[in-house]
């Protein structure tokens, strides 16, 4: 990720999660992450599916989503004329979440100086949305450009909201492409499923990702980042100025490592997805070791480590809240011991 101007840099190895989180309170999921991810970490407004409609992430970004209402339908999230319950519903859980927020912050005696929003992308939206007679609005390309306006609007609101809640607070937002690959190999399957939907180009995939980002920063955003489920599109955000990205790195191959790589010596930041919950916990330095390797495998100088945020692979939502308790406290630790090899080296 890299920084508007005027944005410090992160002076070490620190964390954050990449959005859910188990359960239905979000008193308890937010004083949880705010009391995990004190600085220089950075803490993030959660998205709770568990609590049902509306709070899932397509049906929470579409509430972002300027004179574009939907309902949802047994298919998945609908565009219509008019809003309705669903929409109310998911309304309003983004509305509570943000309460809760201002309420914590405003009775924390030093309140993190930085927090992190975030929603689907433009593109991943577009492939989990319906036109009226069903079929998906990643289908047309007016349809597409729709979406991607209004939610530059739809963006911009939230983060004058959040921005309202943690006063002072420097903002970070993270868009969430998961169907990317699909979108860009035409492997999105029809409503029907019989037979898929025509590629992306990615000309249009750069120019989204692009006007997201400006858009953001107009609205106080002072780091942008696009967060992937492979490093497959890497590559585009050499198109993208000024935004980092997020990608486990667990599957990462030695070319896609140098991509990464060329990104990070360019001033942008990686966000380092690695697992940590499933199964027997691994060990902080077996995690450590996971960048550490191909760090040094490419020669890169170990103060350049400096530039990352550890996260988990995966959304935490389906753990129990100790259980992502516990992920983000193994990345505390597994931000330290790469801390202690930049200090050593």
């Amino acid at each position: 990720m890299s920084s508007s101007a005027g944005a410090p840099e992160p002076a070490a190895v620190t964390v954050t999660a990449l959005g859910d989180w188990p359960g239905q309170d979000p008193i308890e999921a937010q004083r949880i992450i705010r009391g995990e991810l004190g600085s220089p970490n950075l803490p993030f407004l959660p998205s709770l599916p568990d609590r049902g409609v509306g709070s899932d992430e397509i049906g929470r970004t579409a509430a972002l989503l300027a004179d574009l209402p939907v309902d949802l339908q047994p298919h998945g999230w609908r565009l219509v004329d008019r809003p309705g319950k669903d929409l109310r519903r998911a309304v309003s859980a983004l509305s509570t979440d943000l309460n809760v927020l201002a309420d914590l912050v405003g009775a924390e005696e030093r309140p993190a100086d930085s927090l992190k929003v975030h929603c689907q992308g433009p593109l991943s939206l577009a492939a989990n949305l319906h036109l009226h007679h069903g079929e998906r609005a990643l289908l047309d390309h007016g349809a597409r450009r729709d979406v991607r306006d209004a939610l530059i609007d739809g963006v911009a609101s939230l983060l004058r909201r959040a921005a309202v809640a943690s006063p002072g607070a420097q903002l970070t937002l993270q868009l969430d492409e998961p169907q990317i690959d699909g979108v860009l190999a035409g492997t999105i399957p029809t409503s029907s499923g019989y037979r898929t939907l025509r590629a992306v180009p990615e000309h249009e995939a750069v120019e989204a990702w692009t006007l997201l980002a400006e858009g953001a920063r107009k609205a106080g955003a002072t780091a942008v980042v696009l967060s992937f489920k492979t490093a497959g599109p890497v590559p585009l955000l050499e198109r993208v100025p000024g935004v980092g990205v997020a990608v486990p790195v667990g599957g990462v191959s030695h070319s896609e490592w140098e991509t990464l790589a060329e990104l990070i010596e360019a001033g942008r930041t990686l966000w380092a997805g690695v697992r940590v919950r499933r199964g027997k916990p691994a060990r902080v330095q077996e995690t450590a070791d996971a960048l550490l390797r191909p760090w040094r495998g490419l020669g890169l100088a170990l103060e350049s480590l400096a530039s990352i945020r550890l996260t988990p692979a995966d959304a935490l939502a389906d753990d129990a809240p100790d259980s992502a308790r516990r992920a983000l406290a193994h990345l505390n630790q597994s931000a330290d011991a790469l801390n202690q090899a930049i200090a050593d080296a």
